[in-house]
């Protein structure tokens, strides 16, 4: 794992412009505390900062080979867990290896099959090759968008980086927002639209695609995609198919040279793996598996149960603990540096977030990197095996926009109107919602089916709009410390499975992810299998509410603030006015409501400040 950066452009020569590079490169040093290293030629200046995860003593990037009177060279984010299947194919095409890392193996994929390697490769990615003989530089994303690939392309130049950051320092970047960028702030966030750079001159490319630049111009192209194909499987076929994937995911993305560990919420999803996990490190005599969870102080006294936080963890954490016998870390955090943590992941991520919910994840990353490198998340499985209640609530379901955000009407409220009419935030989310719909493959049978042409929409929607929200924060909260997170719930084999098995299937027994419990009969305790669903946890401690809404108040009084011209100060006053007790106005997904809100509208006045925002 690492951050990368780049420059291509033809009118220029790039040597003339170390400073710029090396200033790109280095605003990725969270990213790759490990080692940095550019590489320049005329036309094609790479940067690269390593976080060492195999073979550390080599690797170093960016990596260069000549072959057959050609240079290429690579800056590569991400991991392949089939690196060694794809070493001896190229080995036995006649290619010789000077190191063990995967980075070398996709650099030669890339001189032997040029850009179609991406569908020889199981991994999570982001890279940049440059071809020196042919003039072409290659971005490729991974299939599901676990790592982030930003491009700005102006005047013939094209810049790219795995953070916003990464551009924002280049001359030729401003930090300007339109009206569709600070739509996707106010209407869509911390969601974004695939694509959407939310700056001016910045793009994202979209998971599952390629771009390629020469001297003749861009050219963007997708190489992955889900497509709708009939099921055959019966119940019990289908969880055996998805138990084998499972395992043989786990023990790929398991394969290190540093320490290994897992996040374990005592949920169906993370149990499983750590389960996984602790086997296969007891059948290699490997030790003691380590597993780490996150709570806040005095959440247990302020616990409420809720439709979607229907229990806490903690009894469930110590239920696998016991039954798995791994090395557990319980990382408590309090409200100041809950609070506190709100800048930091703003800077991670370079736009407001998912307020304390990518705070304590930033901290927590911080905590886990005292002691490992590597972890294994749970992430994604909600979206994959359709966990999320809006999957079985009629609300949702007949709703005619984003499940996860059902309430716009309670955003535009709190919006300047004026603001609110330039941005039209109504028409703009209306417009981002029948995009994604139109993109939806269907089964000819779900084109007469209500019901089910409902549930593969609400799938799609799920996978390609509100799963890369969570993967981003993931990414950028744990590389913000230098922590490598895995997530063996997208890979793209079991995506691709499960995307097509039907939604009776899908709910075997009559519960959320039901398949997915049928596959884990036996790997866990049936009553670790059959908990209902608890999400991500979140602080409940009314001082956390105390001190966003205090701070919040604070930026309404300050005249300096940035924020003011954009919101409605009289309807946030009287909203942080209200009894605390009927605080709950729901803001984003499960976890996001009144105390969120604030949150969320600190983080982006600090955004405003920090990034020297421009609107126009």
């Amino acid at each position: 794992m690492c951050g990368i950066t780049g420059w291509v452009e033809w009118k220029k020569d790039l040597t003339h412009f170390p400073s710029i590079l090396e200033a790109m490169t280095e605003t990725l040093a969270e990213r790759g505390p490990d080692a940095s290293g550019t590489w320049m030629t005329k036309h094609c200046a790479f940067g690269h900062r390593r976080l060492s995860v195999i073979d550390p003593e080599n690797g170093a990037q960016p990596m260069y080979r000549s072959e057959a009177d050609a240079t290429y060279c690579i800056v590569y984010n991400g991991e392949l867990y089939n690196t060694q299947e794809l070493r001896r194919e190229l080995e036995s095409r006649g290619y010789k290896f000077r190191t063990n890392c995967d980075t070398e193996v996709l650099l030669v994929s890339y001189i032997e099959w040029k850009a179609e390697c991406v569908e020889k490769l199981n991994g999570i990615f982001a890279f940049a090759v440059w071809d020196d003989r042919e003039q072409t530089l290659l971005l490729a994303r991974d299939r599901v968008g676990v790592k982030p690939l930003f491009y700005s392309y102006r005047d013939g130049a094209l810049l790219f980086g795995s953070e916003p950051k990464a551009l924002l320092i280049h001359p030729y970047v401003q930090p300007v927002l339109g009206p569709d960028g600070m739509a996707e702030i106010f209407a869509v966030g911390p969601a974004r639209t695939p694509g959407h750079g939310i700056f001016r001159d910045l793009q994202e490319l979209k998971p599952g695609h390629l771009l390629r630049f020469t001297p003749n111009g861009l050219r963007i192209q997708p190489y992955w995609k889900l497509e709708a194909r009939e099921h055959l499987d019966d119940v019990e076929t289908t969880a055996e198919r998805i138990r084998e994937l499972l395992i043989d995911t786990v023990h790929r993305q398991l394969v290190s040279d540093v320490p290994v560990c897992t996040l374990l919420s005592g949920g169906l999803d993370s149990s499983a793996l750590t389960a996984l996990a602790a086997q296969h490190y007891q059948e290699r005599n490997l030790g003691a598996l380590h597993t780490y969870s996150v709570d806040y102080k005095d959440n247990d006294k302020h616990f409420k149960a809720s439709a979607f936080t229907p229990n806490p963890d903690a009894p469930w954490i110590k239920r696998m603990v016991d039954t798995l016998g791994t090395n557990h870390h319980a990382v408590e955090f309090d409200t100041p540096e809950l609070v506190e943590s709100l800048k930091a992941a703003v800077d991670a991520r370079d736009t407001p977030g998912m307020a304390d919910i990518d705070g304590s994840l930033y901290l927590f990353c911080r905590e886990i990197k005292k002691n490992a490198t590597v972890a294994l998340s749970g992430e994604a499985a909600d979206e994959v095996f359709g966990g999320y209640p809006w999957f079985h609530r009629e609300d949702a379901l007949s709703a005619n926009t984003f499940p996860w955000s059902l309430h716009l009407h309670a955003r535009v409220d709190i919006l300047n109107p004026e603001f609110a009419a330039w941005i039209k935030p109504e028409q703009y989310v209306a417009e981002r919602y029948q995009e994604a719909l139109d993109e939806v493959p269907y089964l000819p049978e779900e084109r007469s089916d209500p019901h089910k042409r409902r549930m593969r929409q609400m799938s799609y929607l799920n996978i390609t709009r509100f799963m890369p929200t969570l993967l981003d924060r993931k990414d950028r909260m744990s590389m913000a410390v230098g922590l490598e997170v895995r997530v063996p719930y997208c890979d793209h084999r079991l995506i691709e499975y499960v995307w097509n098995v039907p939604w009776p299937i899908k709910t075997a027994g009559e519960r959320e992810k039901g398949i997915l419990r049928r596959a884990l009969t036996g790997i866990l305790p049936d009553d670790v299998l059959y908990r209902k669903k608890s999400p991500y946890p979140k602080t409940h401690n009314p001082s956390y509410l105390q001190a966003v809404r205090t701070w919040m108040l604070d930026i309404l009084d300050d005249p300096s603030s940035p924020l003011q011209p954009y919101v409605n100060k009289d309807k946030l006053r009287a909203i942080a006015s209200t009894d605390q007790d009927q605080f709950n106005i729901p803001w984003f997904g499960q976890l996001m409501n009144t105390p969120q809100l604030f949150a969320y509208l600190c983080q982006v006045d600090y955004w405003l400040r920090k990034y020297r925002i421009q609107s126009k």
